[in-house]
């Protein structure tokens, strides 16, 4: 009876700590999304993984909302696995769940990218990207209106 005790017990033990480091590969991300001019609408910030993806909302990796305030606001993103990501949030101001473009191309809407990159255009996976995990565990995206 002790013999089958112990080997329980030891493969119990086993079987923890084979799942420790997946437990342990996961990572948090806390985004403060800052300067947000008022408390209209919503913050929508979109989590990518893939250069094919970025800006494709509906293809994000995940997607976080959250009411605006104005100032700023914090989305955290839980259980991500170690790589690189790129963000691009916006000001959902009118509630419509998409970024508003004049002439389909200009923003009319606030919006920001991991890095806060100067843009021309639209905006590239690269110029945005970071690799998790992050000293410190978060970002500052500045929007821009």
């Amino acid at each position: 009876m002790k013999h089958s005790t112990l080997s329980l017990a030891a493969a119990s033990l086993c079987a923890l700590l084979a799942a420790l480091p997946a437990a342990a590969a996961e990572h948090a991300l806390e985004v403060d999304l800052a300067g947000i001019k008022d408390a209209r609408g919503q913050v929508r910030v979109g989590l990518y993984a893939d250069a094919k993806t970025f800006r494709k909302e509906e293809q994000a990796l995940a997607v976080k909302t959250a009411p605006a305030a104005a100032g700023a606001v914090r989305v955290r993103f839980d259980g991500l696995a170690p790589g690189r990501y790129a963000i691009m949030a916006y000001h959902d101001e009118d509630g419509n769940g998409q970024l508003n473009r004049r002439l389909g191309m200009f923003p009319t809407e606030g919006y920001g990218l991991s890095n806060n990159p100067k843009v021309m255009g639209p905006p590239a996976f690269d110029d945005s990207a970071f690799e998790l995990p992050l000293p410190g565990g978060g970002l500052r995206i500045e929007m821009r209106y």
